[in-house]
Order: structure tokens, then sequence, then C-alpha cells
């Protein structure tokens, strides 16, 4: 963690920088010669930027956290004295952080970081894949820190270090995405057998097209999002380039899509980080780390951290029926005596024993749970989520680092929900519904009679949950706001997370968010 500190630091320097000091000096100077002599290889600068991707999307106290504590589908309660962390965990779910939140803070910083090495691609003669790639991780980057914090530094290839970047706003930022993806689809691959989609390709930047448009009323206005006629016949036309081109198919098993093999057997995966043993060996680092690992408890196995939980609000959205509240699964149940999905109730080893937690309670989770427990079964409250199964194949792969399931951004039944939302957005909710309808069979979900808006938001949390999309979500369907569960209503100002003060002194061109 300390080299990747480091870096990221190396990195927010690079993008903010303002003062002229020896230091600068020798670090222009370096690049240029470096640039100059071609000693950097591109396929190393590429790779180190899709590494990039982990810190921001994969770790747990990072972009992740952003996205789903402060909505009504995460919350890390403190236990006694774990997971208190300076009450950083309850602020986020409570939407009472401030400037100083280090997971904000953190976020900011690898976000740009990624940028930064998507972009330093540019600067060294890259083919026109490679160079299309660093462009899409680049977009990105810039739509995570839009989202998030509705301003992006930007720095051109080649721009002096030493200068603080500019910063793109509202539709500026906009403009600029939707150009750039479009720009690069051409030269990327298209996904295949023989592509991975651990590499940016074609789809990828349609779906990132997707979301940007979908978006754009909520990025230029969080408070009242509105949907332009013209985006919302992108949102469809594009999601049905991708459903339509038989390159993906609606997985017969949820979970497959999330599995240690799932770059095999996961069918609906367009867009994702490759992960598994040996961070010289591939891109990343793990998948399992971020999300078993904080929310199993001590006694199961694998065993995790005992924190992260879901609410029985949201667990309620689910029929008993629908495949992707939980159950068994092949590669894990027989191993470990562990379900995937959503844990409640009592928990069992792999030959049907009770399992107890620390304290002689019987492991059985609880749907009540409060911000802060402290009572003699504090370790068994909550709903506790298990969203990639762990990888009890690989050598090793239960050990945190070492997990193989590869990090899923874009999906075919997200895409899917996509185009159903921007039809019922534009007056064409009968066309939406057998959308709806096909993926909620699939899942075992009984189907619907009719659907809306909030239906549809319903079901965006039930297919997408804990993939680091519901904040977002809630945003766009003026949902983020309103009180729920462990939470109440709130300040307008929490639309936005707040630029960082450290950022803000080091670079003018950044203003803060109102209210903060």
């Amino acid at each position: 963690m300390n080299f990747y500190k480091k870096i990221s630091m190396l990195a927010l320097t690079g993008f903010t920088l303002v003062s002229c000091t020896k230091l600068d000096e020798k670090l222009g100077s370096t690049l240029e010669r470096s640039q100059a002599d071609s000693v950097i290889q591109v396929a190393s600068l590429l790779k180190t930027a899709y590494d990039g991707l982990q810190l921001p999307y994969q770790d747990q106290s990072n972009l992740w956290a952003l996205q789903e504590m402060p909505s009504d589908e995460a919350v890390a309660p403190t236990r006694g004295g774990d997971w208190d962390d300076n009450g950083q965990w309850r602020s986020l779910k409570t939407h009472s952080w401030t400037a100083e939140h280090p997971i904000i803070g953190g976020t900011f910083t690898n976000l740009l970081l990624l940028q930064y090495s998507a972009t330093n691609v540019l600067n060294f003669r890259p083919s026109k894949q490679q160079a299309a790639e660093a462009r899409f991780l680049r977009a990105l980057s810039m739509f995570s820190v839009l989202d998030a914090f509705g301003q992006v530094p930007f720095r051109e290839p080649g721009e002096d270090l030493r200068q603080a970047p500019k910063v793109l706003k509202g539709a500026e930022a906009v403009s600029f995405i939707i150009a750039e993806l479009t720009a690069i689809i051409p030269d990327l691959p298209e996904r295949s057998a023989s592509v991975a989609a651990y590499v940016a390709n074609k789809d990828a930047a349609r779906t990132l097209l997707i979301k940007t448009h979908l978006n754009k009323g909520a990025f230029l206005n969080p408070a009242q999002p509105t949907f332009d006629a013209a985006d919302l016949t992108q949102v469809i036309t594009l999601s049905d380039q991708i459903i339509t081109s038989g390159r993906y198919s609606l997985a017969n098993n949820y979970w497959d899509n999330l599995a240690y093999n799932n770059d095999e057997i996961g069918t609906e995966n367009i867009f994702t980080q490759q992960n598994g043993p040996g961070f010289s060996t591939v891109r990343g680092g793990n998948a399992a780390f971020c999300h078993w690992a904080p929310t199993l408890h001590y006694h199961q196995t694998p065993g995790g951290w005992n924190g992260f939980s879901t609410v029985s609000d949201f667990y309620d959205k689910f029929e008993a029926v629908d495949t992707r509240r939980g159950g068994p699964y092949a590669s894990v149940t027989p191993v470990t005596g562990l379900h995937v999905g959503m844990l409640v109730g009592q928990q069992f080893d792999k030959n049907g024993t009770a399992l107890k937690d620390r304290k002689g309670n019987n492991l059985a989770f609880t749907r009540e749970l409060s911000l802060q427990e402290s009572g003699n079964d504090l370790e068994i409250k909550g709903i506790r989520v298990v969203k990639y199964p762990p990888d009890m194949v690989t050598p090793g792969g239960s050990n945190s680092n070492n997990g193989n399931n590869d990090w899923v951004f874009f999906r075919l039944a997200d895409v899917m929900l996509m185009k159903a939302e921007a039809l019922i957005r534009n007056g064409q909710a009968g066309l939406a519904l057998p959308i709806v309808n096909e993926l909620r069979a699939k899942r075992k979900a009984t189907v619907l009679g009719a659907v809306t808006l909030d239906i549809l938001l319903d079901e965006r949390g039930r297919e997408l949950y804990w993939e680091g999309w519901r904040r977002q979500d809630l945003i766009r369907f003026n949902k983020f706001l309103l009180p729920w569960q462990l939470k109440p209503t709130d300040n307008p100002r929490y639309l936005l997370f707040p630029i960082p003060v450290s950022d803000l002194a080091v670079n003018p061109n950044l203003k803060q968010n109102p209210g903060y």
C-alpha cells in the first residue's frame, strides 16, 4: 500500500502542481529526455494505466464506497471498536461528510492518477489501438470524476506539469467525453473470443457513451435532472448495437458473471479488469479483496473482516425466488458451506455444522442493524453481501490477494436496463416492458404487468447491487435526497462530493462545490 500511496502522490503532483521548484525542473527535464529517447515502452505504460483501475474502482475505500455507502444498498456499521475509523463510514451513510473526508480525498487522487497514467501513454508514440485504449481509460476516469465531483482537472499530452491544469465543468466536460469516445471507437478492437473483456473495446466505449448520454442531465443539474430527446435516442441506438450484436447473452446463472472464471463463463461481461495471482503477470489485483473480505465474519470460510452489510429494506425488494438474492454456488458452497448473494440467518460450514461468532452466539445474521452496535450480539448484526463468489479453485485464491474474479465494469444486463429506462423516459414504456421481463425471467423473478421509472430503479438495484452504480442511479432518478433506512432527509450539497481541501490549495482553477 505504501507503494501505491507514493505513486498516487506523484500523480497528484503531476495534476495539480503550481509552483516552480528545483524538483519541478528535474521532473520536467527527466520526462522530456525519456520521451526523446523513447526509453519507456508503450506497452508497459499502457499496463500501468490498466493497473490504475484498481485503486479507484476495486478498493473498498475509494469510489465504490462513495457510490454504495451513501445509497440505500450498503452500510459499514461500527461494531464496538471495529469499523469506527473516526466516523468516516457513518458520515457516508448519513450524508454528513466534509471536504477533509479521507475516502473522498483518496478517490479524487486515485482517479486523477488513472487519468495521468492514461494520458502519459499518449506521449510516447503509441499505435492507433494503444492510443484508443489509453483514451478510453482516460475518458472513464473523467466520467467518474465528473459524476462524483462535478468538475474535472484535465491536461492534454505534453502539457507543462509545472502549471496547474485547466478544469472542465458541466457541458464542456460532457461534450469532451462524448467526442472522445466517439472518435476512438473505430480504433478499438471488437469484443470477441480473441479479445478479452479486460481489453478496452468498441462495446466498452459504446457503454460508457450510453452512460454519459443518460446521465448528461444529472451531470448538468443533479438537483433536477432533465433528459433531452436526442440523448435518449443515442442511448437506444447504442444499446441496440450491443444487444443485437450476438456477442453477449444473459447468463443462465447470474453468478457466472462474477465468478473466479468469469473471463471464461461470464457471457454478459463487456468490460472488466483482469485479476489474479501475481501483480506482475496480470493487470490489476483482485475483486474478492473488496467484497467478501470486508463483509464476511471471521469464523466463516474464507474468513473476513466482519464489517459491510446491507439493510432489510433493500433486502425486501427481492422475491424469495429471485436468484439475484442469493443461494448456493457450485464452486463455493460444497467447499465452504458459504452461499453467495445476501446472507441472513444462521450460517453453516461445509459439513452443515452451525457456525458461532467469537462471543459464542450462533452466527445468525440479523435483519436488525444500527449504525453503532455495542451489544453482545454486535458481530452478527446486519445482512451480509457476497457479490463476487470467493475463488476457491485457484491455488491461494481464497487469500484476499489472489482472487481470480475479474472486476466487472459493464455488462449486458446494465445496457438492457439503460435502454429500457430511455424508452420509458421517451414515453415508450410498452417497449421497455419486454426488455425488463426478459431479464427478470432469466433471474427467475415474476414477470411484470407494467413498468414505470420507480419500478425500473428498483430493478436496477436488484440487478446491479454492490456493483458501484447506485448513487449515480439515485441521483438520476431524483431520489438521492429522500430519507431511507439509517439515513434522514439531507442537504442538496451532498449531490456532489467536495473538492478535497489539499487540491484546492494547489490548483486555483478548482472551485469548491456549493455548500461546503
